[in-house]
């Protein structure tokens, strides 16, 4: 455990698990803490001392790779690759009625609905599924969509939206009420994306990726019927007006290929023409659209002062 606000770490380790420890949750209230291990148990921890609540969950017959746990605190949901997701009383331990199954692959990750009456599962079999928390049933045909691995899945605080990343380095935004893909995918990792959470309003995505990299996404610039064209963090740089330089059909089907430079340096419109030149000691890789923050840093370019289209030779002036 660790202070929010030093970093410093509090008190000694949690040990007693006896292999490696891939998840782990918190309750709401801060008081218990819930992980998940390659051991194929689940350990429930006192938040304040640091000591095990009770012997480990037992049931899964395989590395348990995630773990969440109901916002009131009394269930905790876990998902294996033994194919299963499972529900425990929070309180004694137990299981609670019979494994969900429906995936065909390992159960990379588990969410719980705010309102504890919904869970939401990613697979290795690059679905994702909806429960009901209650029966166990599955809510609705698995959602499809990502080519590989789903790593990570979490669901907005209001209920109404599921986010998942995936090892096709992507992430994607879904009507958690119809199961549908919200806008386009998620582009800018350049390898798998692990892990995936949302702010508490709604407004931004954070992704992490096996590229080394955190990233912020911007919600509304991949719901917003407007086309933007954006290589910096700040949106008052944003081309919100593409139409003069860019033909709609080349928006609407603009890839993050599109942005980053080619082998001469150069951003390159439709019919191979020039856009932009990147000069050679900017890095390589840059803002796609709808991200807000990359860390570590790529480049940003400044175009409150770009001129483009037949109005380009206001640059000399």
């Amino acid at each position: 455990m660790w202070d929010a606000e030093t970093g410093k770490p509090l008190g000694p380790p949690l040990q007693g698990h006896t292999h490696s420890v891939g998840s782990v949750a918190i309750l709401r209230d801060g008081t218990r803490i819930v992980s998940g291990s390659d051991d194929k148990t689940i350990r429930m921890w006192d938040a304040e001392t640091g000591k095990p609540l009770g012997p480990p969950l037992q049931g899964h017959t395989h590395y348990v790779w995630s773990v969440a746990i109901s916002p009131d605190g009394t269930r905790i949901v876990s998902g294996s690759s033994d194919k299963t997701i499972r529900m425990w009383d929070a309180e004694t331990g137990k299981p609670l009625g019979a494994p969900l199954q429906g995936h065909t692959g390992y159960v990379l990750s588990v969410a719980i609905s705010p309102d504890g009456t919904r869970i939401v599962s990613g697979s290795d079999d690059k679905t994702i599924w909806m429960w009901d928390a209650e029966t166990g049933r599955a809510l609705g045909a698995p959602l499809q969509g990502h080519t590989d691995w789903v790593r990570s899945v979490a669901i907005s605080r209001d209920g109404t939206r599921i986010v998942s990343g995936s090892h096709d380095k992507t992430i994607r935004m879904w009507d958690a009420e119809t199961g549908k893909p919200l806008g386009a995918p998620f582009q800018g990792h350049t390898h798998s994306v692990w892990s995936v959470a949302i702010s508490p309003d709604g407004t931004r995505i954070v992704s992490g990726s096996y590229d080394c990299t955190v990233r912020v996404w911007h919600v509304e610039s991949f719901t917003h019927s407007q086309p933007i064209v954006c290589f910096s963090s700040n949106p008052t740089h944003a081309l919100c007006s593409t139409s003069s330089f860019l033909p709609e059909f080349y928006m609407s089907s603009l890839k993050f290929s599109d942005l980053i430079p080619n082998e001469e340096r150069w951003i390159v419109g439709p019919e191979r023409r020039l856009l932009l030149w990147i000069p050679s000691y900017f890095p390589f890789i840059m803002y796609a659209p709808g991200n807000t923050l990359v860390i570590p840093d790529a480049l940003q370019l400044d175009l409150s002062h770009f001129s483009h289209g037949t109005s380009w030779e206001m640059c000399r002036k």
